[in-house]
């Protein structure tokens, strides 16, 4: 099975809802354009599996939650993702390098009781880069573990 980018998300600020998106530019210097953490360099974007997600969602008996709620940028399918910062993640022309853990935090707990326990396995929250070469990517693009 292919690893594929199934969705893009940004916040305009903190604690800003999500918005959803097609497509969008990442550069170096903004991360994921229009995203209030884009100027961060230790966690400029966060990615998210659907399987951990999933995983997650099960484990509290609540698969109605969207995978905003985890507020993180990219949700991608089909792939497991390294857990060791300096490893790389392509999607289509963007080149991502892992940073370290997406650690859950307690928004997760005020989302739904007992998910930020949940997110805490395994690094199941998902993973936190930063952008070393920019590019467009969309809804649909592959994804590639270097």
């Amino acid at each position: 099975m292919t690893a594929t980018l199934i969705g893009i998300a940004r916040k305009a600020r903190s604690r800003a809802p999500m918005e959803t998106l097609d497509g969008v530019s990442v550069s170096l210097d903004f991360g994921v354009d229009g995203d209030y953490r884009g100027k961060l360099r230790k966690r400029q974007i966060t990615v998210l599996t659907e399987e951990d997600w999933q995983a997650a969602c099960g484990e509290i008996d609540r698969m109605d939650l969207p995978w905003t709620t985890r507020r993180a940028n990219l949700l991608v399918r089909g792939v497991k993702l390294p857990q060791t910062p300096g490893a790389r993640i392509r999607i289509g022309e963007l080149v991502l390098e892992i940073t370290g853990e997406t650690d859950p935090c307690n928004r997760m707990e005020a989302a739904a009781p007992g998910l930020e326990k949940a997110l805490t396995p395994d690094w199941r929250g998902g993973v936190t880069c930063r952008a070393i070469e920019p590019g467009a990517i969309r809804v649909g693009d592959t994804v590639i573990v270097d």
